[in-house]
C-alpha cells in the first residue's frame, strides 16, 4: 500500500463520515427516533454502493477501489452503530422493531449488494 492509496481512503472517509453524519441528523429530525432511519439508509445505500463497485473491478484501477470501498464506504457504513440500535430497542422494550430492522437491514444489505455488483457487471 502506498502513502498515495493511504491518502485517497482517508479522502474517501472525510466524504463519507460527513454524510453518515448528515444522514443520521435528517432522520432523526424528521422521523423521530422509534425507528433508526439514518442508520438503515446508509448501510442499505453503500452496500449497493460497494456491490456496484465490486462488481467494476475488473475495470476499476486500485486507488478507486481502496478510495471508495475501503474510504467512503467503510466511512459512511456503520456496523458497531447498527448492533447498538438493535440492542438500545430491545432495551426499550422495542423487541419486534429490534427484530425487524435486524432482519431488514440483513436481506436489504445483502440485496443492495447483490444489485449493485449485477448491475455493474451487466454495464460492464
Amino acid at each position: 500500500m502506498t502513502g498515495w492509496t493511504i491518502l485517497l481512503v482517508g479522502l474517501g472517509a472525510a466524504i463519507g463520515a460527513p454524510l453518515r453524519y448528515l444522514a443520521d441528523t435528517a432522520a432523526r429530525s424528521r422521523f423521530g427516533t422509534a425507528f433508526p432511519w439514518g442508520t438503515f439508509a446508509v448501510n442499505i445505500t453503500g452496500s449497493l454502493v460497494l456491490g456496484a463497485l465490486l462488481g467494476a473491478t475488473p475495470v476499476l484501477p486500485l486507488a478507486v477501489q481502496s478510495a471508495v470501498g475501503t474510504g467512503f464506504c467503510g466511512a459512511l457504513t456503520t456496523y458497531s452503530t447498527f448492533s447498538h440500535e438493535v440492542v438500545a430497542l430491545t432495551e426499550r422494550r422495542a423487541t419486534p422493531t429490534a427484530c425487524g430492522y435486524l432482519l431488514a437491514s440483513v436481506v436489504l444489505g445483502v440485496l443492495a449488494a447483490t444489485a449493485g455488483w449485477a448491475l455493474t457487471r451487466w454495464a460492464i
